[in-house]
Formats: structure tokens, sequence, C-alpha cells
């Protein structure tokens, strides 16, 4: 069986990690830093995030320790002008977003990672690694090391990717950012962002956990200097709430903080051979709408997968070529839609900020666009259909039933017990084939391609006779009726030599 290395411990990397420890993967993870990080950095999961973590056995008591927010609060020269609504149940979305330090989220997986028997290597730095035909060199701090596969996760400044050779164009959206988290007394509303918007400048406080912890966040005035210690992060930050929000913040700590420039870049490719590359190694993007860390965990249920079936010799390698070609394109958008925001949220021409404070924010009032608004930032709408494993719709699932590569929404089912759970419950590192209990012909097919042990058999009440696969990502691989036709998919998808 394949070992497989991860450089990082970060989401992306301890996600990755535990999908493929689930499905019986060795795996080394491994860390340039000392330790565990404490810093809060990412602010917290989408429903998407959150789906994943579930379906990793990771999600734990996360949504009991988060910050409840149900509005952003956006103003306007200085008054409010929207309230939009986030949180809310829709079709859609049933889970709310959760308001937390990503140093909570890393601190789940790494307990689900120990959990399935894998730990942390801290302290050990990726040098350079060489790939042949046969597996990866790694050399590290402590010592040199053969896998069968490398995966970097390893951030922004990828090591792994350098070395691997692959481009990361991209250009900077906006000059500087600063942030600082902090206890302080400031009369705004526990369960609200609050932004406030004026001319080119703007500041957003966001309530983290504890009674008295926020993020303070802004661009950084014109006139400020390129090195900037932690008074002087504070300084301009608690300047520009006084200005612009007429908020006086009494800071009695600084817990971290940090003075950073938003960048647009997306790798040029995700695999070269043996290497493969997944979160901010791939893309990074503005923070804005809090799609960062989502989109690495989404990257990285994606991979477990198909590196599992890979590196277990179901599948021909051919497969990982897939991850890309999923989620790429997934990454492309969030790059286009939140540095769009992020240049719509500063205003750069007296036009933009006319449409900004006049009719976007406006706009966000009403009901169908806080929707809309909330529905598209909770990842959910994800969907692979356009991808080489999706295939055309039958006319056996009309409307409104998911296409394949659509992500299936949380069925209630029927084990083969009579025992009734969830659909994304049976997921993780299993797939989940729906259909009748007299259809043992289509179980058999998936058995013998996907492994008895991988597989999970359930009913559906709101599916009948159809017969459905679902990936362990919680997306539709199949639906269709003939076992013949389903054993051809399986056979095309695990691949013959063939690229896809």
């Amino acid at each position: 069986m394949s070992t497989v290395v991860v450089a990082g411990a970060g989401p992306t990397g301890l996600a990755l990690a535990c999908g493929l420890r689930a499905g019986g993967i060795p795996v080394r993870v491994v860390d340039r830093a000392p330790g565990p990080a404490t810093t809060s950095r990412a602010l917290g999961l989408q429903p998407r995030g959150s789906e994943v973590l579930d379906r990793l056995g990771a999600l734990g008591d996360l949504p009991q320790r988060s910050v409840p927010v149900r509005q952003v609060i956006t103003h306007v020269g200085g008054e409010p002008v929207a309230r939009l609504k986030v949180g809310q149940r829709t079709k859609l979305v049933t889970r709310p977003g959760l308001l937390m330090s990503q140093a909570e989220v890393e601190a789940r997986l790494r307990h689900r990672l120990a959990e399935l028997g894998g730990e942390v290597e801290w302290g050990q730095e990726l040098l350079a690694a060489d790939q042949d035909a046969g597996g990866v060199t790694v050399r590290l701090t402590g010592g040199q090391l053969r896998a069968d596969w490398l995966v970097g996760c390893d951030g922004a400044h990828s090591r792994v990717r350098r070395t691997a050779g692959i481009d990361f164009p991209g250009v900077a959206v906006i000059e500087r950012f600063l942030l600082a988290d902090v206890r302080a007394d400031l009369p705004l509303p526990r369960d609200a962002v609050s932004v406030w918007l004026h001319v080119d400048r703007m500041v957003g406080v966001f309530p983290l956990p504890g009674t008295d912890l926020w993020r303070l966040m802004a661009p950084a005035p014109a006139d400020t200097a390129e090195d900037l210690d932690t008074d002087a992060v504070l300084t301009a930050l608690t300047g520009v709430l006084r200005d612009e929000a007429g908020l006086a913040a009494a800071v009695r700590e600084a817990l971290w903080t940090s003075a950073f420039r938003i960048h647009r870049r997306l790798a040029s490719t995700y695999r070269n051979g043996r290497i493969l590359l997944g979160g901010d190694a791939a893309h990074i993007h503005s923070p804005f709408g809090g799609q960062g860390l989502n989109t690495g965990l989404g990257d990285a249920e994606n991979l477990a997968w198909k590196l599992a079936l890979v590196a277990t010799g179901r599948a021909h390698q051919a497969l990982l070529d897939t991850y890309q070609a999923e989620r790429r394109p997934v990454a492309q958008e969030v790059l286009e839609s939140t540095s769009a925001m992020t240049r719509m949220v500063v205003g750069r021409s007296p036009l933009a900020r006319a449409v900004r404070d006049h009719v976007f924010v406006p706009l966000m009032n009403r009901p169908l666009v806080q929707r809309l608004i909330w529905e598209k930032s909770s990842q959910l709408k994800v969907s692979y259909r356009r991808g080489p494993l999706a295939g055309r719709p039958l006319p056996a699932l009309p409307a409104p039933d998911p296409h394949t590569g659509d992500r299936v929404p949380d069925l209630e089912c029927a084990r083969r017990d009579g025992t009734t759970t969830r659909l994304h419950a049976e997921l993780g590192w299993r797939w989940a084939l729906l259909a009748p209990a007299t259809r043992t012909d289509v179980e058999a097919v998936v058995h013998r391609h996907l492994g008895e042990e991988h597989t999970t058999a359930l009913a559906s009440a709101t599916h009948g006779e159809k017969v459905l696969l679902v990936r362990p990502d919680g997306h539709l691989a199949w639906a269709g009726t003939s076992p013949a036709m389903l054993d051809r998919w399986l056979t095309r998808m695990l691949g013959n030599g063939r690229t896809w």
C-alpha cells in the first residue's frame, strides 16, 4: 500500500491526513513549525466546511464553542444602512456558519488524526523533494524519507510547490490590511459583524469566542510605515475605528496582530507527477467572504478519496487528474468573487463608491438577496457536474433531483438492519449506495470495484426505486438502474490507463 507525505499541518493538510487515515492509508504529516499555532488567523467555518469536518468525524463540539453570528451590519456615513441576515435556515443550508479561531479547527482535526492513529511531526521542514517513476524522495531537517506521494499543504509560500516547479501567477488586490485580535470593551452586539464604509476606507469588527474578544480589521492607512510592531498596528486600527465608527476602543490586551497584503494567485497546475497541492499552496485570495479555509477543506476531501483509491491499487493514478479538473475551477471562481468583493468594499473610484453606498449595500436588506448571498457563501452550491466524472442526467432523475456531480442533500436513510441514519454521517471515507434492499445486483458491482468495507448500503424514501451512488465527499457519482451501466461507469472512473 502506498505511503503519503503531507507537508503542512494546517486545516487542509490535517483534513487530508484524516481522510486518508480513515481509509487505511499510511500518512506522515510534517510541519516546519515547532508546534501547533495558537493564533486565530482564519475566522471560522462556512456550512460546507462544517459538513467536511462532520464527515471526517472531526466536528466535535465546535458548534457549541463558536460565536452565533446572526447578521452583518453595514454602516455608510456612520449610519446603519443594511442588516444582512446570515445563518438562517434555507432549503439548501441547514447548518449555521461558525465563527471561531482557526486554531480551534486545527486542534479538533489533530484530535481526530490521533484517533485514527496519526500524528504531526513538528519541527520537520521540507528542504527538497525529488520524484521518479516509483515515488518521491523527501529531504527534511530530520533526515530523508521515501514516499509514494507528496502533497503540499504548506501555505502561500509553499516549498513543495516551488520544488515541483509549479508556477503561482497572480497580482496584489490591495496593498495592505491590518488585523488585531484584542480584548476590548466595545458597545457592539455580540451576535453581529459590524462594518463601517466611508469613502475609500473601511473597518470591520468581528466577535470572537469569549465575553470581550474581538477582531479588528481595516486597510492600512496610506502613510503607515512598512514595518509595524504590535503597538503600531493597534494605533492604526483604533484610529480608524475612532474616525470611521466613532468608537473609542478601550483595548486591554492584544492577543495577535498582523499586517499583510491581499494577493490573488492560482497555481498553474495542482499536480506534477507524484506531487500534488492543496489549500493555500494552490490558491490564495482576499479574506472577504470567509472562503479560504473552507475552500482548502474542500480540496482535502476531494483529493482524499481519490488518492486513497490510487494508493490501495483500486484506481489508476490518472484518477488524480480529476482532482484539478474539479477543484481548480472552484478556486478560480472564489478568486474572482472575493476580488470583486474587495474592490467593491474599498471603493477605489468615486463611481465604485457610489454604486457600493447607494446600490449594493441597500440591496442587502432584501430577503431574496440575503438568501442568495448566504447560499453562495455557504459553498453548498459547489458542483462538479461539468467535471470529467459527471455524466449526462438520466430520465430517471428529473429535477429537482441532483445531477451527477452535484452535492446530495443530507437525507434521512435506512440501513440494511432497519435503523435510521443521515446520509452524510455514513460518508467521509465510505461510498453510499442508495438502493432498494432487493437490488443486490448493483450492490455486488459496487463491492467488487470499491470494496465492501469502503461502501455502505442505504435506502432513501425520497428516491424510491432509483439507484444512486454517492461519493465520500457527498456528491452524486452515478444514478440509474442498470448494473451493467454502473459497472461500466466504475471501470471508467477507476481507469485503465486512461488520462482524464
